[in-house]
């Protein structure tokens, strides 16, 4: 499928006029793959994670300090990630990496932006959600939250979807939601991530993760099992991972929102645009 667009996209636009280059961010994207145990692949320009066991798979993106991308070095990235089976992803900061928009569209793949927020360390938090908390390692609703994360991406978007507790419960024990589990409780154990959950008579509704690494720390996996959406528990979710991430003394904590829609969401409890994050895949069909 081609791309029917007769003007510049949101993502062309991000690359040419908004975003000034952001090298924390950009330090951080490449550091976390390898502090969570992921194997990285030098392609030059490009770097490619590569997740080792159970756990959420990572992506190709621009090598710290390296040259610009071309559509031939974003080949050759894709066609190791279809020989690894892996999914055909590049993450990147609009600004950071000039070129690779148009290299990567060369390539044949759909770009998508993503609003970049960081939270003011100024903003006062915003009063707890009486349901969230934070799950330990040890935690019964673990495994509960890890299958609502996985419903919740299964079925993307934020309006009411079909998938509830029936769906839940077996989620629950398929045994790659239990492997990505033990995978998330070690990562709990060991401080490279924290987990939130809302949770409503013993059932986890919500769940979402922040991934700390040098005083910087990304809120990520942010997921709501489909029929509990609209209910404010993704906001309640987030407000909880960011106050307990500057409470441990993160400097910067950040997130990349789904669209401006919901960037005006976050921005109810003190996140700002800094900038775009771009993901190329390929076109859905």
């Amino acid at each position: 499928m081609t791309d029917h667009v007769t003007g510049p996209t949101s993502a062309q636009r991000a690359e040419r006029t908004t975003d000034a280059p952001l090298p924390g961010l950009e330090r951080y994207y490449d550091a976390v793959p390898r502090v969570g145990g992921a194997r990285a692949e030098d392609f030059g320009p490009l770097t490619l994670f590569v997740q080792e066991g159970a756990g959420w798979p990572y992506y190709a993106r621009p090598a710290p300090g390296g040259p610009a991308p071309t559509a031939a070095d974003v080949e050759r990235v894709r066609a190791r990630q279809r020989e690894l089976g892996v999914p055909e992803a590049f993450e990147w900061v609009a600004g950071n990496s000039p070129g690779l928009l148009a290299a990567a569209r060369a390539a044949g793949l759909h770009v998508h932006a993503h609003p970049l927020m960081v939270l003011d360390p100024t903003a006062p938090p915003p009063p707890a959600h009486p349901g969230v908390r934070l799950l330990g390692a040890d935690d019964p609703l673990l495994t509960q939250a890890v299958a609502v994360q996985a419903l919740a991406f299964a079925e993307p978007g934020t309006a009411v979807g079909t998938a509830g507790t029936a769906e839940l419960a077996a989620a629950a024990t398929e045994p790659s939601v239990l492997a990505r589990s033990a995978r998330v409780a070690g990562m709990i154990r060991s401080g490279r991530t924290v987990l939130a959950g809302a949770v409503r008579d013993g059932t986890v509704l919500c769940a979402g993760q922040y991934n700390p690494v040098d005083g910087v720390a990304e809120v990520v996996a942010v997921g709501t099992l489909p029929s509990a959406r609209r209910q404010g528990l993704a906001l309640g979710v987030t407000a909880a991972l960011a106050a307990d991430a500057r409470a441990r003394g993160a400097r910067t904590v950040f997130l990349s929102a789904g669209d401006e829609d919901v960037a005006r969401i976050y921005g109810r409890i003190g996140f700002h645009r800094v900038g775009t994050a771009l993901i190329a895949e390929p076109p859905a069909c």
